[in-house]
């Protein structure tokens, strides 16, 4: 994040974790926005008003690295792309910045268009879903351990805001990187990319960093940063059903062509 952003990101009020506990909000609607990077310093600068900012050891910008796990034939991604509600995500997380603070992560995205996530904690992140992490599996969906391998690592940067007077948080996610597992050590990065979630106990357009994104003529609009990263660096899967909302997002970031390392 270059200093001009640092520099805005100052004038927000800090919250820590502690105070985060209130609004955890792991039963929740998401609203999600793809925009470009040129967008940030108008909307942080109206945000700082509305919103505390994250803190933790004075860092506010914090790095988080997620392994996705899915089967060998991408059942969990397939169920996403033909819009199948029911759906889960299945991932390791370390949030780097915390002491490498691990957790083994579930997402459920029910029939009502609600998102649940259930995490346990680890020891660190695993190629295969074993020990207290297994029977979490077990414990919450329907699924066996055996079934899934790890397909692919997203990591970013993210700034987490709450609301000061609503039941809201906010994350904004920048600097996505997606990897492969398959020993190539290949991956893309996405430096001009910023992803918004709202994430609301009841979706609330009245949010404050709604109605910024409305001004900045930002369309809601968005996909799993698993799906969008399955559908960037894997030919084999099915792709047309999101075929729209890539182009969508390409557009809204003005990167056509994407930084890649091998």
């Amino acid at each position: 994040m270059n200093a001009q952003l640092q520099e805005i990101i100052k004038n927000f009020d800090p919250i820590t974790l502690t105070e985060m506990d209130s609004v955890k909000l792991m039963d929740r609607t998401d609203t999600k926005y793809v925009f470009s990077t040129d967008h940030l310093p108008v909307i942080l600068k109206e945000m700082s008003a509305h919103y505390r900012l994250l803190e933790i050891n004075e860092v506010r910008i914090h790095r988080y690295e997620s392994l996705y796990f899915d089967t060998p034939d991408f059942q969990l991604y397939s169920k996403h792309q033909i819009g199948k509600q029911n759906r889960y995500k299945l991932r390791f997380r370390s949030y780097v910045d915390s002491g490498g603070l691990s957790f083994f992560e579930i997402k459920f995205k029910n029939n009502k268009g609600r998102t649940i996530k259930e995490r346990v904690k680890v020891g660190e992140i695993n190629s295969v879903i074993s020990g207290n992490a297994e029977e979490f599996l077990k414990k919450v969906t329907p699924f066996d351990a055996t079934m899934f391998e790890p397909k692919l690592w997203v990591n970013y940067s993210r700034m987490t805001f709450v609301n000061k007077f609503s039941q809201e948080r906010l994350t904004l996610d920048t600097n996505l990187r997606i990897i492969k597992t398959d020993g190539s050590n290949f991956s893309v990065d996405f430096p001009k990319m910023v992803i918004a979630e709202a994430k609301q106990d009841k979706t609330n357009h009245a949010s404050p960093f709604i109605r910024l994104v409305r001004k900045q003529n930002i369309r809601e609009g968005g996909i799993s940063k698993y799906c969008f990263a399955v559908f960037t660096l894997n030919d084999q899967v099915k792709k047309n059903n999101f075929k729209p909302v890539v182009r969508f997002i390409h557009k809204c970031v003005n990167q056509q062509v994407f930084s890649l390392t091998v």
